[in-house]
């Protein structure tokens, strides 16, 4: 049985998409878009049970969730940004670009759920707190190279080569 536990049909359940009704009635959900309602089931899904309990460290990149809820890559960011200002969302862990290439999305950590470790046994519920006009603080991604510019070397103008020379016939 490991991830999932049996219903009553003897069919597979997933932990993660076990949604309480006390959370679908509290101010902060009924204030968060459709696309971030649609979207927090697909982020619960990588939460997968008390048992492996990885909250803090849950990754979903912008393409996987909008691939999974079938929308583009701009309506599951809004999806995310809503979700962390309402307080269902915190991300833990900024994305980055591994020395090979290959990126890591952000960690998240589920507010309604428990972190692995932490006393007492309950998650932080920040959307509790949430007020309208009181969003929570939402993580934007620094900029790889904010001022624009090549760290090595020097802008091509500054180098002292003047402009390529331009190709034509020989």
């Amino acid at each position: 049985m490991g991830r999932e536990k049996k219903n009553e049909a003897g069919k597979g359940q997933h932990w993660g998409t076990q949604i309480l009704r006390a959370t679908l009635e509290t101010p902060a959900w009924r204030a968060l878009s459709p696309s971030a309602q649609a979207a927090y089931p697909w982020l619960r899904m990588e939460w997968k049970g008390p048992k492996a309990n990885r909250n803090g460290q849950l990754r979903l990149s912008l393409s996987q969730l909008a691939e999974r809820m079938g929308v583009n890559i701009k309506t599951a960011g809004r999806a995310f940004h809503d979700l962390q200002a309402k307080g269902f969302l915190v991300v833990t862990e900024g994305a980055h670009l591994g020395s090979e290439g290959s990126g890591t999305a952000p960690a998240y950590e589920l507010t309604e759920i428990a972190l692995p470790g932490v006393k007492p046994v309950v998650g932080r519920k920040l959307f509790n707190d949430w007020r309208p006009g009181k969003d929570f603080p939402v993580y934007r991604a620094p900029a790889n190279n904010p001022r624009g510019i090549n760290r090595k070397t020097k802008p091509h103008a500054q180098n002292g080569e003047g402009a390529t020379p331009k190709r034509g016939r020989f």
